[in-house]
């Protein structure tokens, strides 16, 4: 972006990490709190996969209020989440029949997630502890997150229902979530649980689409006054 001179009505979809913190110029590219300010922008920062998974999973429960605790996050995500540059973690023979953790509690996706939650609530002081996993699988991941609540579960349903209503590729599960019902889709599903005073969320995506590119084309279909969901009426690959 330094080296070029490039017009301001450009529409630009960066999907790099370089703009989604605090950056006033920029708008960070998750429409589920974002759509009236991505409609209007023409530099749009799109969010990271963990990110995008864990911030769908905490979103309804910033916004009344509710995240007075600590948050506790365990993700696993595929190999096709580890980046363009090869390591020794991302070669198959080291993945298959295998599975880690990395980068405990320093995941830089954790910045994007703090930003969103105080976007919505700002008196939020707990911690992410956040555990991410390398998983011997390609694409998806699957994030638990759960944090004390003083709530009962119908009060949660309806909470959730009533946020993602007007959001296409958000969907609530009453049932239990697999990677294979959303890889290859744009879309996350959400699976809420509360029990003995916690709340526990599930959350699966794509990491290459709702966590990627898939995001890039639903920023870039409201940026231009497209329908949200062209391009994305994609199947997954199980149901």
């Amino acid at each position: 972006m330094e080296e070029n001179d490039i017009p301001d009505d450009v529409l630009i979809i960066d999907l790099g990490n370089d703009f989604r913190i605090d950056n006033q110029e920029w708008v960070y590219g998750l429409p589920e709190i974002n759509k009236s300010e991505i409609s209007q922008s023409n530099r749009i920062a799109n969010c990271g996969c963990f990110a995008t998974a864990i911030q769908l999973a905490l979103l309804p429960l910033a916004d009344a209020q509710l995240l007075n605790e600590d948050i506790h996050i365990s993700a696993i995500t595929g190999s096709t989440g580890a980046g363009q540059s090869p390591s020794p973690t991302t070669h198959f023979s080291w993945r298959n029949n295998n599975i880690s953790a990395y980068k405990v509690f320093n995941h830089q996706h954790e910045a994007e997630v703090y930003q969103s939650i105080h976007q919505l609530q700002e008196t939020f002081e707990g911690k992410l502890r956040f555990i991410p996993y390398r998983g011997n699988f390609s694409r998806g991941i699957l994030a638990t997150v759960y944090t004390s609540i003083n709530t009962d579960q119908k009060y949660v349903n309806e909470l959730y229902k009533t946020f993602y209503d007007e959001h296409p590729f958000v969907s609530i599960q009453e049932n239990g979530l697999t990677v294979k019902s959303v890889v290859n889709t744009n879309y996350c599903s959400l699976n809420v649980t509360v029990n003995d005073g916690h709340i526990i969320i599930q959350s699966v995506i794509d990491n290459l689409v709702k966590g990627a590119s898939g995001q890039a084309v639903q920023n870039m279909n409201l940026a231009l006054s497209l329908p949200e969901t062209a391009g994305l009426d994609l199947k997954p690959i199980g149901y």
